[in-house]
């Protein structure tokens, strides 16, 4: 059996969980490489990384290059004799990084590859309606999300599911899936997989303002799957028309109702304290939004204070 020094990779929070399981299963982590500590707040004050965080709370080495590509960061890599690294939600490394491990460099990802590489995986995987994805390990190579696969592991996609309850699914299933590789590479029997490329093959770019606004002519299941796809983060938009003032609102928890109507898209309807929303054959029951400079609230706490204009709509 080989004996492992693992330098691990990653950032946010999803990245900690895979941290913690190679800990509790008894592996050697050398070092442990996140981002540098960002201001954030209104006081600008900076703040460590997820992973930092606890990184330090189990007392591991820490380095923070804000370039990966520079002689001292590299020296310091070396320096810690890695033959296996470890990345789970980090940037794309150059291949002096990747390649220097004996072992090689995995990363988890959090889709069935090849299918939806990119970055935002979990969110489009909701977004296009899927009802299944999982979890994948595979070593880097040149390109992003496209080395040699090792393990993958299934799960089901529920219906009413949003991106947080996904996230942290597949996070746990994640870390149980990077242990395994582990033991796999100790135990020097990993057989890989190479990706086939085909037209199916649907991506997860990053998301953006166009991409998440919602487009109030799309079918009902189109738009409720967008929804729940963004909530919580980074939640899906679009403009409120009421009376003369517009504003751009975010719209959190919903619900789909499949029912033919004659009112234009976009049309709000109030009823016994619930907003709903006219789209292509159906509604969308509107549970939970936010107004601009506002927290985001119940429809009802909103509708006790605030007033729809009658012609009010979404677009």
């Amino acid at each position: 059996m080989r004996d492992l020094r693992i330098v691990f990779m990653g950032t946010p929070e999803f990245a900690v969980k895979s941290l913690e399981a190679i800990l509790d299963a008894g592996y050697n982590v050398v070092g442990v490489i996140t981002a540098p500590d960002k201001p954030a707040g209104r006081g600008r004050k900076l703040k460590e990384s997820a992973v930092k965080s606890y990184a330090l709370s189990k007392n591991l080495n820490v380095l923070q290059p804000t370039n990966l590509k520079s002689e001292e960061f590299q020296n310091e890599l070396q320096a810690l004799e890695p033959n296996v690294q470890v990345v789970v939600a980090f940037r794309m490394l150059p291949k002096s990084v990747w390649s220097l491990p004996e072992y090689g460099t995995f990363n988890l990802h959090a889709s069935l590859l090849p299918q939806y590489r990119g970055a935002a995986p979990i969110n489009w995987a909701i977004i296009n309606g899927e009802v299944k994805t999982g979890v994948s390990t595979f070593f880097l190579d040149e390109k992003i999300d496209t080395g040699e696969m090792i393990l993958q592991k299934e799960i089901k996609i529920n219906e009413t599911e949003n991106v947080e309850s996904l996230h942290d699914r597949l996070m746990d299933m994640g870390s149980n899936l990077v242990v395994k590789t582990l033991q796999v590479i100790a135990d020097n029997k990993v057989r890989t997989e190479k990706q086939l490329d085909s037209d199916a093959l649907k991506d997860a770019p990053k998301l953006d303002k166009d991409n998440t606004k919602i487009d109030w002519n799309a079918p009902v299941e189109r738009i409720y799957n967008l929804i729940r796809g963004l909530n919580p983060y980074p939640g899906a938009w679009c403009y409120l028309e009421n009376s003369t003032e517009e504003q751009k609102v975010k719209i959190y928890d919903i619900e789909k109702i499949q029912q033919e109507h004659h009112l234009p898209n976009g049309t709000i309807t109030i009823n016994e304290n619930k907003i709903k929303v006219a789209a292509t054959n159906g509604y969308i029951l509107i549970n939970e939004i936010q107004l601009p400079g506002k927290r985001k609230m119940l429809s009802k706490a909103l509708l006790n204070g605030f007033n729809f204009a009658p012609e009010a709509k979404m677009r």
